[in-house]
């Protein structure tokens, strides 16, 4: 006996769920169907009901994530004190998906790859709205919510990348990335010749992470 139409879509959106989780967690290269299948409780041989391919499936799997993200992104566009706390840190499941797929992105069909552009794009957007709203020329504000989104996604995966390792450099990277953003500007900003002085190929001294401090 088939099943309902109903009860098909509740089952392809368990996959697309199970699918969510587990490529958040551990990438989309590294789950396979079987893992997949029984995340989402059914059986290798039901997921070709539902999606032609691999392929297909991340491409849903993006549309989800970047339609349920509305609470990571509107933090994202009003500012930087939200996105780059440990709370969005910390909640690889459910954090913006503009940074919890940004590793993936260059190795997914091309269907995944427009739903991922389209949601930055949009974010971007909205936050040139903000600005310009605030009188700013739009191709400046372009340059900055462009340059700012760019340093919030990178901080929080950087911030991600080392947690385990070393925390108390994760949660420097989260509140030297706040501390830039809320100040308005990035490294060099107070002085634009300080790049141009220093020699080639040195770096500037990591704060210090004793005590906690930064």
């Amino acid at each position: 006996m088939g099943i309902s139409r109903e009860q098909a879509a509740e089952n392809r959106e368990a996959i697309v769920a199970a699918a969510e989780r587990l490529f958040r967690e551990h990438g989309v290269d590294a789950v396979g169907l079987t893992a997949l299948m029984k995340e989402a409780g059914f059986t290798q041989g039901g997921f070709y009901n539902h999606f032609k391919s691999k392929g297909a499936l991340v491409a849903a799997v993006m549309a989800r994530a970047v339609a349920n993200s509305e609470g990571a992104l509107t933090s994202a566009v009003a500012g930087g004190g939200q996105y780059l706390s440990t709370t969005h840190r910390d909640d690889v499941a459910n954090g913006c998906p503009l940074a919890g797929f940004a590793g993936d992105v260059p190795r997914i069909g091309d269907e995944a790859q427009a739903c991922y552009a389209k949601a930055l794009s949009e974010a971007i957007d909205r936050m040139v709205a903000n600005e310009v709203a605030q009188g700013i020329t739009r191709e400046q504000a372009n340059r900055a919510a462009m340059a700012r989104f760019a340093q919030m996604v990178g901080t929080l995966v950087l911030s991600r990348a080392v947690v385990s390792a070393d925390p108390a450099l994760s949660d420097a990277l989260l509140e030297a990335g706040r501390g830039a953003i809320d100040g308005g500007g990035v490294l060099g900003d107070e002085d634009p010749n300080l790049c141009r002085r220093l020699p080639c190929g040195s770096t500037l001294a990591a704060p210090s992470l004793k005590g906690g401090g930064v």
